[in-house]
C-alpha cells in the first residue's frame, strides 16, 4: 500500500510573511493535495528571542488569504499534535537523552564564553567548535552534573567519510563529514535546537515529504545522520531554487527589500491580488508541462508535479507580477471587480450614488492594480486646472476656434436630454456630429477636455458625462467655453 502523502509547513513567528516563505507553503500544499495527501501547520516557536508578537495571526491570516487551507494545525488539532512546539517542549529531551545513552550524544558545558571566543578565531583553526566535551569521562560528566553546571547536548557527528542524499530536484548531494560541526541538539534553557525538533516532529507526524529553500541544501545530512541515529526512515527531500532579485545594474542577486516588497502583506497594501501572488510564485521555480501561466489554485493543484521544479534560481520580476495582477482583473466577473473597485471609488466619492457600472466598464479593462484607481479617476472628484491648448488636436482636426462651436453646440444639445443615461447622450452627441457634418472626433475631443481638463483619461467624453451626471456635466463644459473665450478675447 503506498505511503499517504504528507508534507507539513512550519514557519516561525518571527513577523511578516516572506514571498520565500509564502512560495515553500504553496509547493507544500501543492506537492500534497496533488497526490491527494495532507497538509499540516506546524508552529516553531522554540527561538524565543525572535518571538514577535501578533506574528502567529498573520500566519493564519495569510494562509487564509492565498487559500491554503490546512488538514491539521494548532486551531484544528489532529493524530499528531500538539502542533505548536514549546507544547512539546518536553518530547524532545526524551529523545536527546536517548541518543546520549547510546553514545551518539553527549553533554557539552562549555561556557558562552568559551563558544564566543572559538567563533572568534573560526578563521585561525579553520572550524567551529572544538569537540572539547566529546570524550569527557563519566566521572568528570557526573561532577559537572552534580555541580549544577548548565550544558547542552551535542550529537556526536562521524569525523571520517561523507554524507549522501537525494534531493527530487537536485539529485545525489555529498557532504564531507569533516565540514560537520558537532550539532546542538538541545540548548541549557532546554530547548531543542531548530534542525533536532525539525526531525523528531516530521518523524512523529509522519511527514513523507520535506521541502525548502535551496540554501538549506549542505544542512540536510545533519538531519539524515539524526534519522540514521535513531534507525528512522529519510523523508523525500525536495530543495527549492533561490528566489532572486534585479539590481540596478542589470545583475540578480538573493531577493531582499532592495529590490522592492518582499513581504506577502507589503504586496497586498500595494494593490496585488492574492490570487496574483500565488499564480506568479507558483511559476517561481516550476514549469508546467504546457507552458501555461494563468492557474487558479485550484488548477494548480490538477496540473503540479514535482518534475516540473527547476534547479536554476528564479528571478521575481515585478513587472510579470503586475501583468499577471492585470490579467486577473480583466478576468473578473463584473460584480466582482465591482466589489474590489468599491473601496478605492468611495475614497473619492465617499457618500452619494453614481453610475458605477458605466465607471467599471471604462476602468477594468485597464486597471493593473486597484490601488491605482484614485489616480486614474481623480479628474472626476475635481476638474483639474488645464491650459487651453489642450483642446488643440491635430488627429481630430480641432483648434480654439472650431472648439468653441463644438462646445456651444454641444451644450445646447445635452440641455434639453432629460435621460442622461449613456445611450441617450451617445445617441445625441454622434447625431450632433452629423448635424454638424463634422468627424465624431471633431466634437468628442473638446466635450472630452472640458468635462476631464485633462488629455489622458480612461474611457471617452460620453462615459466621463454619463458618471458626473447631468449637472456638474453641463457645468464643467460651460467653465470650459468660459476658457476658450477667454482666450479669444
Amino acid at each position: 500500500m503506498r505511503e499517504k502523502v504528507r508534507t507539513r509547513f512550519a514557519p516561525s513567528p518571527t513577523g511578516m510573511m516572506h514571498v520565500g516563505n509564502l512560495r515553500t507553503a504553496l509547493f507544500e500544499y501543492l506537492i500534497a493535495k496533488s497526490a491527494g495527501g495532507d497538509f499540516i501547520l506546524r508552529i516553531e516557536d522554540t527561538d524565543r528571542e525572535r518571538y514577535v508578537e501578533g506574528a502567529l495571526d498573520i500566519i493564519y491570516r495569510t494562509l487564509d488569504m492565498v487559500g491554503l487551507k490546512h488538514d491539521e494545525g494548532p486551531d484544528l488539532g489532529g493524530g499528531y499534535g500538539p502542533y505548536v512546539q514549546s507544547e512539546r517542549k518536553d518530547l524532545y529531551r526524551k529523545y536527546a537523552e536517548q541518543l546520549v545513552s547510546e553514545g551518539k550524544a553527549y553533554r557539552c558545558f562549555c561556557t558562552k564564553e568559551r563558544l564566543e571566543s572559538l567563533h572568534e578565531s573560526k578563521e585561525e583553526n579553520g572550524g567551529g567548535y572544538d569537540r572539547h566535551c566529546r570524550n569527557l569521562s563519566a566521572e568528570e560528566v557526573g561532577r559537572l552534573l552534580a555541580a549544577g553546571t548548565p550544558y547542552v547536548i551535542r550529537q556526536k557527528m562521524p569525523i571520517e567519510g561523507s554524507t549522501t542524499f537525494d534531493d527530487v530536484v537536485y539529485g545525489p548531494i555529498t557532504i564531507e563529514n569533516r565540514e560537520l560541526e558537532d550539532q546542538i541538539l538541545l540548548k541549557s534553557d532546554g530547548y531543542p535546537t531548530y534542525n533536532f525538533a525539525n526531525v523528531i516532529d516530521d518523524h512523529l507526524m509522519k511527514i513523507t515529504h520535506v521541502v525548502r529553500g535551496s540554501e538549506y541544501l549542505s544542512s540536510t545530512p545533519k538531519y539524515n545522520l539524526l534519522y540514521e541515529a535513531f534507525g528512522w526512515d529519510v523523508p523525500t527531500y525536495v530543495h527549492l531554487p533561490l528566489i532572486m532579485g534585479k539590481n540596478a545594474d542589470g545583475s540578480v542577486s538573493k531577493l531582499s527589500k532592495r529590490h522592492g516588497s518582499t513581504g506577502f502583506h507589503d504586496l497586498i497594501e500595494e494593490g496585488y491580488l492574492s490570487r496574483a501572488i500565488v499564480n506568479y510564485i507558483a511559476l517561481l521555480g516550476w514549469c508546467p508541462k504546457d507552458n501555461r501561466e494563468l492557474f487558479t489554485l485550484e488548477e494548480l493543484v490538477e496540473n503540479f508535479s514535482i518534475d516540473g521544479i527547476s534547479k536554476s534560481p528564479a528571478v521575481f520580476d515585478y513587472d510579470k507580477l503586475l501583468w499577471f495582477n492585470g490579467e486577473i482583473i480583466r478576468a473578473m466577473p463584473r460584480e466582482e471587480f465591482l466589489e474590489n473597485a468599491m473601496p478605492y471609488f468611495r475614497q473619492l466619492f465617499p457618500q452619494g450614488d453614481y453610475s458605477w457600472d458605466v465607471l467599471a466598464g471604462v476602468l477594468q479593462p485597464r486597471v493593473t492594480k486597484f490601488s491605482d484607481i484614485p489616480g486614474m479617476i481623480g479628474f472626476l472628484k475635481e476638474l483639474p486646472d488645464y491650459p487651453v491648448d489642450d483642446y488643440i488636436n491635430k488627429k481630430s482636426k480641432t483648434n480654439l476656434e472650431n472648439s468653441v462651436a463644438m462646445l456651444k453646440s454641444a451644450i445646447a444639445k445635452l440641455e434639453e436630454l432629460g435621460d442622461w443615461t449613456m445611450e441617450p447622450i451617445h445617441d445625441t452627441l454622434m447625431g450632433l456630429a452629423q448635424e454638424l457634418g463634422v468627424k465624431n472626433g471633431t466634437l468628442l475631443w473638446p466635450v472630452r477636455i472640458a468635462a476631464a481638463g485633462t488629455k489622458v483619461t480612461p474611457g471617452g467624453a460620453i462615459e466621463i458625462l454619463c458618471f458626473l451626471g447631468k449637472e456638474e456635466a453641463l457645468r464643467r463644459l460651460n467653465v470650459g467655453l468660459e476658457k476658450l473665450n477667454k482666450e479669444s478675447v
